[in-house]
Parts: C-alpha cells; structure tokens; sequence
C-alpha cells in the first residue's frame, strides 16, 4: 500500500493501514512525524511494516538492512541534504514565492520545494528518522551534499560507513520499496562515477540562515505533542507564504512561535493529533491576522 497523502491529511491511512497489518510504502512523512510513538505502536500491535519512499530514509533503511539489534544501538544517522536553491544566497529578506519555489536538484511540488528552501523538510525528515529507525536524536546529523548523489549514510561502531548513492531520481528509492527485498528494474539512470560532473562535496548546514533546521532536535527534545505543533505550523505558515500572506522568513519565525508558545500533552489517539494538529494551525492563524508574523 502506497501512503503518498500529502501532510498531516495522510494520519488516517497510515493508522488503518498498521492496524490492517499491511505493508505500506511510505511517502508521507508527516504520518511518522505527527504519529511518532503510536503510529509505531500500532505497527507493532497490527504486525505492519514500513518501507520509506524518501531517497534518505530508504538510503538509511539499506544500509541498516543487515545491522544487527546491538549494532543499531551504536549507529550514527547521516541525512544529506542539498541546502536547497538559497545555499549560497546569504540574504534572504526578500526571497519570492517563485524563488522558493524551484529546486536545482529535484521535481517537486511547491510546498515541499518551500521546505527543501527552508530546511524545514530535512527537520521533518530529522524526526521520520528518529521514528523510522528508533534512534535518540542525538545520534542522527544532517550534512549538505549539494550534488545529492549520497542519499544518506550510516556509521557504525567500528568506523566504517555504510551509504547508498544514485543519480536523484525518485524512480529509484521508489522500485527499492516496491520489490523489497529483491530488486527491480527503475527505469531511473544507473550512477557512472566516472562522469560525474562535479566534485562530491560535504558541508555543515549553516543554523543561522537556516534556523528550522535546528527546530526539529527541539521538538523532539520537549516532547508531548511537539513535533505535531511543528509540522502544523510550518504547514499553515507554508500555505500564507504561497498565499503572499507573509514573507520568506516569517515562515521560520512562525514555526519558531507555535513551537515555543504551545505546549500540549502527547496524543493518546488520533483525535489527539488532530486537535493538536488543529491549535497549531489556528494559534499561527491568529500571528498572521494579528500582524504579529508578516
């Protein structure tokens, strides 16, 4: 089963799906993100499995697939992420929709083109993994790869780093889950180092420019229903962003408010999500109308 829903509407699904002990192939990461500890729990009860879509989590998810239990207890997580269009754009007062809205590497649609120029993408995917995988946040870095050739790595105990590289082709993450765990044939272009256009490059992500980054360590560090806020509130700061509604950055700027001004407990059903889901929304709503985020 395909779960390719975008955002937070994709939450049914993914439960029915767990509870009906299917095989489900994600694509939504705002299931993992807002489900966290009961969406695993009904996996678990419901005897499902879960297969990641994203090029970066199916990367972890094949370089994990012969870890031992004691050996995922010591591993590092390394997502990659490509800095998106304004990596090297040091002011970005007056970025437009239309700036944020194209990426140099993939083909996506707007709202999580906006993500990818935010970072905030790679801090849901910060909080999938953690989920995904059950590794404490500590243990999981984010490092830009502007080439977006090494979709992600692992490193063990010993030193050695396991990672998958490929042309960025979602063909590829996308026939992995399907025949998993044989392999198919994609259709996606099989990576020739020999012509490589550019250099492989690695590089710390700049937290100053890009503060939604460092959003995720925070959500997932106060807990509760934490990263539910998050993900509403960049959702709903997306959308008046594409709306001209507000600028560039009072997208971080309202994530930053949401997070820090709403403190709720953790879910304890669906419903739970969806009312912290709902308070989120409203609550950067009411920062918008009051003219408080513009």
């Amino acid at each position: 089963m395909l779960l390719a829903a975008s955002g937070a509407a994709g939450l049914p699904q993914a439960f029915a799906a767990a509870k009906a002990g299917k095989r489900m192939l994600l694509a939504n990461k705002e299931s993992v993100v807002c489900g966290g500890a009961l969406l695993q729990q009904a996996i678990r009860e419901g005897g499902a499995e879960l297969l990641p879509v994203d090029s970066e989590h199916s990367a972890i998810f094949q370089s994990l697939a012969a870890a031992t239990p004691a050996q995922r207890e010591k591993v590092v997580i390394w997502l990659t992420c490509s800095g998106g269009p304004f990596l090297r754009r040091m002011d970005l007062t007056g970025v437009t929709v239309e700036e944020a809205s194209t990426h140099p590497r993939w083909k996506m649609g707007r709202k999580i083109t906006v993500d990818s120029a935010t970072l905030m993408n790679k801090a849901l995917e910060v909080i999938e993994a953690r989920w995904l995988f059950d590794i404490p946040p500590e243990r999981i870095r984010v490092v830009i790869h502007p080439q977006s050739i090494l979709h992600s790595g692992v490193a063990f105990e010993d030193g050695a780093v396991m990672a998958e590289l490929g042309v960025p082709d979602m063909r590829t993450p996308i026939a992995v889950t399907m025949a998993w765990p044989e392999r198919t044939e994609s259709g996606a272009a099989a990576l020739d180092f020999t012509k490589l256009k550019e250099p492989l490059t690695f590089e710390a992500p700049d937290l100053e420019r890009f503060p939604q980054l460092k959003l995720a360590w925070e959500a997932l560090e106060a807990g509760g229903s934490a990263t539910i806020v998050l993900n509403a509130a960049n959702e709903a700061a997306v959308a008046a962003f594409l709306d001209r509604k507000i600028s560039f950055l009072g997208i971080g700027r309202a994530c930053r408010e949401a997070l820090s001004g709403l403190v709720l407990p953790a879910p304890k059903s669906l419903s739970d999500i969806y009312a912290a889901d709902r308070e989120a929304r409203s609550y950067v709503d009411s920062l918008i109308r009051s003219g408080r985020i513009s």
